[in-house]
């Protein structure tokens, strides 16, 4: 899962980023409003962490609050804010909290998806293919899934790039990388008597797709 976290106090968004790349996560980092809107412009993510009061504006543009006041907390969430926490905060909650919010908006409140031949323990970052574990490498294991949450969508390879490598992608020559991290993840999934639901898509990118190839 890929998270931006909006904050203008340095040592905070490095604790941040640390505590929560050391939970799994994928993690880039902002300062600034302005920053922000740019990434959000030019990336996907799967969550934004956002101080409301940041030095150029204010976070409530991001949507989520950070600030003690009700009027904050209510412009927020009609902004469509999935929640909000208060400073200072424990990193314990805010993991749980980040945990529940992408369970419920990726897995309708689930801890297990299941799909086609897949079971996928999410919070375990387990996956079964016909109920035999195959064991899957990070970026293999976070491929799956930003496949399973975009299914008969073409995705282009420069989209998987930068959903893996984040603002790294962007030093990449080429992008045959990618192929070789689809052609290990297919031969796992065959290996474990799964069928192929990713397909390449000629000059385009990879769908996946109920129809098997």
């Amino acid at each position: 899962m890929k998270l931006l976290v909006v904050e203008d106090n340095i040592q905070l968004l490095e604790d941040m980023r640390e505590f929560l790349t050391e939970g799994g996560f994928r993690v880039e980092m902002s300062s600034s409003l302005k920053e922000a809107k740019d990434k959000v412009f030019l990336y996907q993510y799967d969550l934004l962490i956002v101080d409301i009061g940041l030095p150029d504006g204010s976070g409530l543009e991001l949507i989520l609050t950070a600030k003690d006041a009700v009027e904050d907390k209510v412009a927020g969430l009609n902004l469509g804010a999935d929640d909000y926490m208060t400073k200072p905060f424990h990193k314990a909650e805010l993991n749980a909290r980040i945990k529940s919010i992408l369970r419920r908006n990726k897995f309708n409140g689930s801890d297990i998806l299941e799909l086609f031949d897949f079971k996928i323990n999410v919070p375990a970052s387990e996956v079964f293919v016909n109920d035999e574990k195959i064991i899957l490498t990070k970026k293999e294991y976070d491929l799956l899934l930003y496949f399973v949450h975009n299914p008969n969508r073409v995705i282009t390879k420069e989209s998987i790039a930068e959903y893996l490598w984040g603002d790294h992608a962007d030093q990449a020559d080429n992008f045959d990388f990618i192929y070789n991290h689809i052609k290990n993840l297919r031969k796992k999934i065959t290996s474990a008597g799964g069928k192929n639901y990713i397909h390449a898509m000629y000059g385009m990118g990879y769908k996946f797709s109920l129809e098997e190839n």
